[in-house]
């Protein structure tokens, strides 16, 4: 089964957030950690998955003040902090948005993100993920972690399930 025909039936998309949703670089001032850099691309990629009904979450194993900020921001259905056992963590996830694991898909870069993988109807990585996660997953995004991935990643869902012209209808409203 292709990517696409994957695509077709999920109704939840999660991603990790160090080395997806950004770069994966931490930068630390005296008092810890500052900034994180998020690409304004994905974002508006997950506002129009919002926009069209297909919520997006968060699951990190790191906790971060910032994370929250941007999920906040973005209007992101649910985040998990501080998860480092993700199988567990996602299925917990997706009880609580009532969505099945089969109906889900995840995007995550690093070894510690396979077990989240597993049970999706759809998994993913950046092109710069481990190589252990680029063999196990169903799509290997073309864009970097943090630079385009999640993006890629939403587009082709929205595509697949023929929600991307009404994104784009969103974003061709006028204003008022």
């Amino acid at each position: 089964m292709t990517p696409g025909e994957r695509a077709r039936g999920i109704r939840l998309v999660v991603f990790d957030v160090d080395g997806v949703l950004t770069d994966g670089g931490l930068w630390y001032g005296p008092d810890g950690e500052l900034m994180k850099r998020f690409d304004v691309k994905d974002g508006h990629a997950m506002v129009l998955a919002r926009l069209t009904g297909l919520p997006v979450a968060i699951l990190t194993a790191r906790t971060s003040k910032i994370v929250e900020t941007r999920a906040t921001e973005l209007k992101v259905a649910k985040v998990f902090q501080g998860r480092r056992e993700k199988g567990p963590a996602l299925l917990e996830l997706c009880a609580e948005l009532g969505v099945p694991p089969s109906e889900t898909a995840y995007m995550g870069d690093d070894v510690n993100d396979l077990p989240a993988m597993q049970p999706c109807g759809l998994s993913a990585c950046p092109s710069d993920a481990a190589h252990e996660v680029r063999e196990a997953v169903h799509y290997v995004a073309k864009a970097p972690g943090g630079r385009g991935a999640a993006r890629e990643f939403i587009e082709l869902i929205l595509r697949a399930t023929g929600r991307w012209e009404r994104a784009l209808a969103h974003m061709l409203k006028p204003a008022g």
